[in-house]
């Protein structure tokens, strides 16, 4: 699991343990495992928000961990032209190589540590595919997408695009030397990565050696996600077990810990953690497959400014070779609508 690594852990900054006579640790308020499914044109994901209410995810409203999978030649898949209105969609690679294209102009390759950060806003197409050369090899693919509300005043902000380099990204590690931190988006304890946000947030990869502990100052105005993409561990005040493929949902506090256990799979030989949490939007929430927005009518509008041509145009270099897809095919939760009122 490259992402990003250091030869010598033990000459980063490290990130200070906030008191704990003054820190109000958080405890786990829920704990569900991601069901598999398939996405695109049918690469494997597990879902991690699966099961868990809008109300805990707030700002967030969807993640998938894409993979971890390792293809043959002529088995790479990716996603066809679609739309997006209403937020912003985050694309974190840790192992591969992926593409990406948008009718706003935006675009590129993002590979070990990388991330997209592109925002939809009032509309925008994209893609998100292999290049040619790994479809014809084969090859590992791992990575994950997310997906950021946009509050009812910027939804109709004008699209944009951040390409995000792995080497921009801020690294610290833990008191013990045990945790490589890496700071995606947001601030942690005076480090900040290089995501810039509509809605305040942070976004974190953090490995864990094996018994290695790890707390973090966490904002007491954001809400707390823990998703283990790999390893055993604990979660939490009450050190909560965790394994790969589970969500832990947080409670209020400004100091989160995570631990990882002393013995791990030999498949996953640390604790890979996404961290993440940001401040809640608290508005209703109107969504149906790659729109998100406020109200039913909102969505049904999103639906037919698509279908009318006004969410953006195709580049005529890849018209020819990429078919647009339909909404009901293009996004998360395209079995029907969700609606989410805001937690009083």
């Amino acid at each position: 699991m490259p992402a990003i690594t250091v030869p010598d852990i033990t000459v980063l900054p490290r990130i200070a343990e906030p008191n704990p006579a003054v820190a109000h640790q958080r405890s786990v308020r829920s704990l569900t495992t991601a069901p598999h499914g398939l996405e695109g044109e049918g690469f494997p994901v597990r879902r991690a928000f699966a099961g868990v209410d809008l109300a805990d995810l707030d700002p967030f409203v969807h993640l998938d961990q894409m993979g971890e999978v390792e293809y043959a030649p002529g088995e790479p898949k990716g996603t066809p032209w679609h739309p997006h209105r209403g937020f912003e969609t985050v694309m974190y690679m840790i192992d591969g190589t992926f593409e990406h294209q948008d009718s706003n102009g935006g675009g590129g390759a993002i590979t070990n540590g990388d991330t997209q950060w592109m925002t939809a806003g009032a509309g925008i197409l994209h893609i998100e595919k292999p290049p040619e050369w790994l479809v014809v090899s084969g090859g590992l693919f791992h990575g994950f997408q997310l997906w950021v509300n946009l509050p009812a005043a910027q939804k109709w902000a004008a699209p944009r695009y951040q390409d995000l380099r792995a080497s921009e990204v801020a690294v610290a590690s833990s008191p013990d030397g045990g945790a490589l931190v890496r700071i995606i988006a947001g601030e942690v304890a005076g480090y900040k990565g290089p995501g810039s946000t509509y809605t305040p947030m942070t976004l974190v990869h953090a490995t864990l050696s094996p018994g290695a502990r790890l707390t973090l100052p966490w904002r007491a105005d954001h809400n707390a996600l823990v998703y283990a993409m790999a390893g055993l561990g604990s979660v939490g005040a009450e050190a909560r077990p965790i394994a790969t493929g589970q969500l832990a949902v947080f409670g209020p506090g400004d100091a989160l810990t995570v631990a990882a256990s002393q013995a791990q799979e030999s498949r996953s030989p640390n604790l890979d953690l996404l961290i993440l949490g940001g401040r809640p939007i608290r508005e209703p929430v109107a969504w149906m497959g790659p729109f998100v927005m406020n109200t039913r009518e909102e969505v049904i509008q999103a639906v037919a400014d698509y279908q009318a041509g006004r969410l953006g145009s195709i580049p005529a270099v890849t018209a020819v070779h990429n078919a647009p897809t339909t909404v009901v095919e293009s996004g998360r939760q395209a079995s029907g609508e969700r609606t989410s009122a805001p937690r009083p």
